[in-house]
């Protein structure tokens, strides 16, 4: 399956993506917010995420930026199953690529895949050191739960906190909150500090 937005195009990856995806996804300050990725992350473990079979139910992609030039790999985004066996919505974007929009356009291009496929509300989180996956999931359309769960990250090698959300009723395409224009990104960071002190 693949997908265009404006800017991106999601598709599955290939083996030949793996240097790309190294590179992208290789390093700490992206792969300390994701839960099963290692820490480091080189061609030998984008060669075994990329042999990981996908399960046509729970769509998995690359995203590329397909503006000024070839294609570059920026992120990835998919649905898998969650801790407690619900549909869960994540997504990573390349460090250098951090403020464009591009996890919002992607997120909410997944959101579509998924309501075209039947697929029960999804839900997602971020750990509460990553206020700015927050905020983009609130541009998405989610909404907090108010819950707070110890999640593994492999990378951290232990639990941290993470703030739970759940899938609103629109993909959150009305909604505009530009990360570069917000005025007070720290406001989520503190509500989410909030939640776990409750």
């Amino acid at each position: 399956m693949f997908a265009r937005t404006e800017r991106l195009l999601l598709r599955p990856g290939w083996q030949e993506d793996a240097p790309a995806l190294a590179r992208a996804i290789g390093e700490e300050a992206v792969v300390r917010n994701l839960a099963r990725a290692p820490w480091p992350y080189g061609e030998e473990e984008a060669q075994k995420f990329l042999n990981q079979p996908i399960d046509p139910t729970q769509p998995r992609f690359l995203i590329f930026a397909r503006t000024v030039g070839a294609p570059r790999l920026v992120g990835g985004c998919g649905i898998s199953p969650g801790p407690e066996g619900e549909l869960e919505m994540g997504y990573w974007i390349a460090r250098p690529y951090w403020g464009l929009g591009f996890a919002t356009e992607a997120g909410r291009q997944l959101l579509r895949i998924a309501r075209a496929m039947h697929l029960p509300k999804l839900s997602a989180g971020h750990f509460v050191d990553n206020p700015a996956s927050g905020a983009v999931l609130r541009k998405l359309g989610f909404r907090p739960t108010g819950k707070v769960a110890q999640r593994y990250s492999v990378a951290r090698g232990g639990k941290a906190a993470c703030a739970l959300f759940e899938e609103g009723d629109g993909d959150g395409s009305n909604a505009v909150t530009p990360m570069r224009g917000r005025i007070d990104i720290d406001a989520d960071f503190r509500e989410e500090i909030r939640l776990i002190a409750a």
